[in-house]
């Protein structure tokens, strides 16, 4: 799988492929605190806020670690994969 800039994108795809597949299929992730949220990484379709995390991870890979559990459930629940 190529980024946008044709470069591989192997190596997160392999490591988070639940949040690949979700950016993939024009759903999108935040990643940050926003003035007034309470969470630091969150999932979100055209629906509106599918998964958030904890307001705080000791690392960026933890963030993304819970995103990808995270994600990986929520798919399995709605849609049975």
């Amino acid at each position: 799988m190529a980024d946008r800039s044709g470069r591989d994108a192997g190596v997160f795809v392999r490591q988070y492929p639940s949040v690949a597949r979700w950016i993939t299929d024009q759903e999108w992730i935040e990643i940050g605190l926003i003035d007034g949220g309470d969470t630091f990484v969150r999932a979100l379709d055209e629906g509106g806020l599918r998964w958030e995390g904890k307001a705080d991870y000791h690392s960026l890979d933890a963030a993304l670690d819970d995103l990808e559990r995270g994600l990986a459930v929520w798919v399995r629940e709605e849609f049975g994969e």
